[in-house]
């Protein structure tokens, strides 16, 4: 049986849900559908349990912008992010519209019928469903949900405890008195380690390199202080929301403006915090602040774990796994029962699916990205992906807008096909991601992310003021973005100036 939307959504995460809700708010008028792999809502927040799990950004912009988040945690917690997505959905009427237990396989989009024909696996019962939409919105995010990126250590085999990825966190792992190393400089790892100290007999950080960490108040003061005074939550959050957008922006501006004076404010907010007993060695990362993205503590929790003696910190590599624990490069021997790898994400677009136009198979690398949204030459098409220095909310809302406004636009001057088109000399060499961090996870991504342009529109800049403006305000038709009717299609290809294939 085929089943036809108007708009059909690819995950039901924070993206997808942020997208049906904007369907609705701006009066698209739009039929949609959300497949989603798994059976609840909640996308990365559904699928990570590991202790301690927590946003990496603050809320008031973590947060949608049409919904206000209500509570005071500077970062909150994986259930609570669940719910409130889970919230929103509801509140909506998103929740009836979701096909849960699907997983995408192939999406073809086809000129001559102006539609896009998607394949979708019910993993329960192995019966393939095909659901045909006008318009397709990639709301995937960017990494494999099945993999996480999990290096095979030297020796490992003959290690004795057991080895655990975050991304696949066992329910019965039992790490009580327990001798832990866990593998890893990033977000997952300096949230695991003060979260398993309390219970583990040891938590050691094995880091191949540092990397910047700074601490926040667990309550932000001022949202304390509104809710003190009782004023509106909506007020509270616009306002709370418009500081900490600053705020951002003016830290990522400083550290790329003036990397020795970011460098030397974040070091010397970490030695007050770990005192003068733990080697600054172990926080003072060869690159300048915001080469790669800056993970945040609250209450400085991190630092005071390692004060108290309950965890440590070892900057080495390892040479072999024993059976035991890990012989480091220098010698030294970390005993273990338990290691966890947070080694970090395996990339992936549109969730492993396959795409088509016109029956060519499209190379996401090949493709540039038009005002961090549209692939170049793919007609009716969006993909969600949030800023890699700030909140991924932030982008995720202001592209769902500008999908509307589009919808809109259509809708009302009759056009049912639009396109970025692409131009010689608009691609670069640099991946969406890449020419912003160094991250291991956006190098390794490199073979499959689009390309990053090289002017204009094409330009992913990260900067949610100028993106504001171009979403929100900037005109449709700029000579780039192209609109028609498929009653005008023969269906015919033309080979582009990008070298790729477009109707």
């Amino acid at each position: 049986m085929t089943r036809h939307v108007d708009v059909l959504i690819i995950g039901a995460g924070l993206s997808g849900i942020g997208m049906a809700c904007h369907l609705t708010r701006e009066q698209t008028g739009r039929s949609y559908a959300i497949l989603e792999r798994r059976s609840a809502i909640g996308g990365t927040w559904d699928l990570f349990r590991y202790p301690g799990i927590r946003s990496d950004s603050d809320m008031y912009t973590f947060g949608y912008g049409f919904r206000p988040w209500n509570g005071t945690k500077v970062l909150a917690d994986g259930p609570h992010i669940r719910q409130y997505v889970e919230d929103t959905a509801a509140e909506y009427g998103v929740t009836e519209h979701i096909h849960f237990g699907r997983r995408v396989t192939t999406a073809r989009w086809s000129s001559v019928e102006g539609i896009w024909t998607v394949e979708a696996l019910d993993e329960q019962t192995g019966v393939t469903e095909v659901f045909t939409s006008n318009f397709l919105v990639g709301c995937t995010g960017y990494y494999d949900y099945d993999n996480g990126y999990r290096p095979e250590f030297p020796g490992e085999k003959d290690f004795g405890g057991q080895i655990v990825h975050p991304q696949h966190w066992p329910e019965d792992l039992d790490y009580r008195g327990k001798r832990v190393v866990v593998i890893g400089s990033g977000a997952t790892a300096i949230t695991l380690i003060p979260a398993m100290a309390e219970d583990a007999a040891h938590v050691t950080m094995l880091q191949r390199s540092p990397t910047y960490i700074t601490a926040l108040p667990a309550d932000d003061p001022v949202a304390v202080g509104m809710k003190l005074t009782k004023v509106p939550a909506k007020i509270a959050y616009r306002l709370g929301r418009a500081r900490n957008i600053a705020l951002q922006r003016a830290s990522f501006q400083l550290s790329r403006t003036n990397p020795e004076a970011a460098k030397k404010l974040l070091l010397g907010a970490v030695r007050m915090q770990v005192g003068s007993d733990i080697d600054m060695r172990h926080f003072t990362p060869s690159y300048n602040p915001w080469d790669q993205r800056l993970c945040v503590v609250p209450n400085g929790d991190l630092f005071k774990v390692l004060r108290s003696g309950k965890a440590s910190i070892v900057t080495d590599r390892i040479a072999t796994f024993t059976e035991t624990g890990i012989r480091l490069e220098s010698g030294e021997e970390l005993p273990a029962d338990i290691v966890i790898s947070a080694t970090g994400l395996r990339v992936q677009m549109l969730g492993g699916a396959t795409l088509e136009v016109d029956g060519e198979p499209v190379v996401t690398r090949e493709r540039v990205v038009y005002k961090g949204a549209l692939l170049n030459d793919i007609p009716n098409m969006l993909m969600v992906l949030g800023y890699t220095n700030a909140s991924w909310t932030l982008k995720a809302d202001l592209a769902a807008e500008y999908f509307c406004r589009v919808l809109n636009h259509m809708r009302d001057r009759g056009y049912t096909r639009v396109v970025a088109v692409g131009r010689e000399g608009d691609r670069g060499a640099d991946s969406v991601m890449g020419g912003a961090l160094t991250s291991g996870y956006i190098q390794r991504g490199d073979a499959v992310m689009p390309r990053q342009g090289t002017r204009g529109p094409w330009q992913v800049i990260n900067n949610y003021f100028r993106d504001r403006k171009l979403l929100r305000k900037e005109p449709l038709e700029d000579g780039v973005l192209t609109f028609g009717r498929t009653d005008d299609q023969t269906g015919e290809t033309e080979p582009t100036l990008l070298g790729t294939r477009t109707a």
